[in-house]
């Protein structure tokens, strides 16, 4: 126990010098390092040593802030205005955040920084983000394929949280969405000999689609109207339909056990019934050996489905994965007429007996019964193939 203590200090004490306000400084991380002795000066406002790492600190990271926007604005390039308007948010904030504390004293000096108003660089900054994200929207709506129109609707919604009165800045991000969207229909093909009924083919599309729905691409199991395109077909196909003919044939089985039938007194030597230490007649069960025969009746249907799950592109019409489906029901029903002693049978056996042989489930009913194993092949299918729907 104690070692565990101990490692548990040591580990602690680790940790802790590892982010110290000293640590960030010599690793080079002086935004850090100035976070962090704000932290120990706020709780102790004579803390000489932070006093210095946070002066140190924040004449650096203020140097390098500086030095990283001049060459973003030498370079000229129009994507580099939202990182500039990030450095100077961080500025702001971090100015704000070492004015809580300021001034402050060291030995004999005073330790206080200028403050500088960063207010009309970061709205410039961003304004000009803002313009360059509505820009490269409209022109990546230009290359119209699915990717383009996902990233304009990015560059749109940024241009919209900066600046938010562009002319027509809500009917761009709506078009961009729209278009980027992939849309999937689902379908069932029956290239079987069986005709399924409406209900079976409305069941098996119920497939709980949402799930497999993410922010770009949409299942739906019907046209949604006569101007949406859909991107993918995802087909099931019902290739073959095998159902078994009516099974019935019977089980002979004969069943012993041995069975109490009442007692017997215990006698001596001379035939007198022996008492036990209360005075009571001492008794035993007796038992005797029964049999019945039981005849049962196993009534059996089995239905197979054969097919397949094809993942097709619309434009041009390729078909990009293809598993198999599989799928079965299975109807077995047990009666039994008993021949003999029925003491000799057990729960299991007389609930046979007590059931009567009932009418087979059509081919319709056996294929029906299928609907919720497809349902389950099909998901299956789809999300293990969802990278192909992009």
């Amino acid at each position: 126990m104690r070692k565990v203590i101990l490692y548990s200090v040591i580990i602690t004490v680790l940790f802790a010098s590892c982010s110290s306000p000293k640590k960030k400084m010599q690793s080079g991380n002086y935004d850090a390092a100035v976070t962090k002795a704000v932290e120990k000066i706020r709780k102790d406002r004579n803390d000489t040593k932070n006093i210095d790492i946070l002066d140190q600190s924040y004449k650096i990271v203020l140097e390098q802030d500086n030095e990283r926007i001049r060459l973003l604005k030498m370079e000229g390039r129009p994507q580099n205005w939202d990182e500039i308007y990030l450095i100077y948010k961080k500025m702001h904030d971090r100015q704000s955040m070492v004015r809580t504390v300021l001034p402050l004293k060291s030995g004999n000096r005073t330790v206080d920084f200028p403050y500088v108003d960063y207010m009309d660089e970061m709205i410039t900054a961003k304004s000009k983000a803002a313009d360059y994200y509505y820009a490269n929207g409209l022109e990546l709506m230009k290359n119209k394929t699915k990717e383009s129109y996902r990233q304009a609707n990015a560059e749109f919604t940024r241009a919209k949280e900066y600046v938010g009165d562009y002319e027509g800045i809500d009917q761009l991000i709506d078009e961009s969405r729209y278009l980027g969207i992939s849309r999937v229909l689902v379908t069932v093909e029956n290239r079987s000999t069986v005709n399924f009924p409406p209900e079976f083919e409305t069941d098996l599309l119920a497939l709980d689609l949402p799930r497999l729905d993410n922010p770009w691409v949409e299942y739906h199991t019907r046209q949604l109207d006569e101007e949406t395109d859909f991107d993918y077909i995802v087909s099931v196909i019902i290739k073959s339909v095998a159902v078994s003919p009516d099974n019935t044939f019977q089980k002979d089985t004969l069943i012993k056990r041995e069975i109490e039938n009442g007692f017997q007194y215990v006698l001596d030597d001379k035939g007198n019934v022996m008492k036990d230490t209360l005075g009571n007649d001492i008794k035993v069960k007796k038992y005797k050996n029964v049999q019945c025969a039981l005849i049962e009746t196993v009534q059996s249907k089995k239905c197979i489905i054969d097919g397949q799950v094809e993942i097709v592109t619309v434009k041009p019409a390729k078909v990009l994965k293809s598993d198999p489906l599989v799928a079965d029901s299975f109807f077995e029903h047990v009666s039994a007429r008993a021949i003999g002693d029925e003491e000799a049978l057990g729960p299991a056996e007389i609930e046979k007996i007590r059931s009567e042989p009932v009418p087979f489930p059509s081919d319709i009913e056996m294929v029906i019964r299928c609907s919720e194993a497809l349902k389950m092949g099909i998901r299956s299918a789809m999300e293990r193939n969802r990278r192909f729907i992009i």
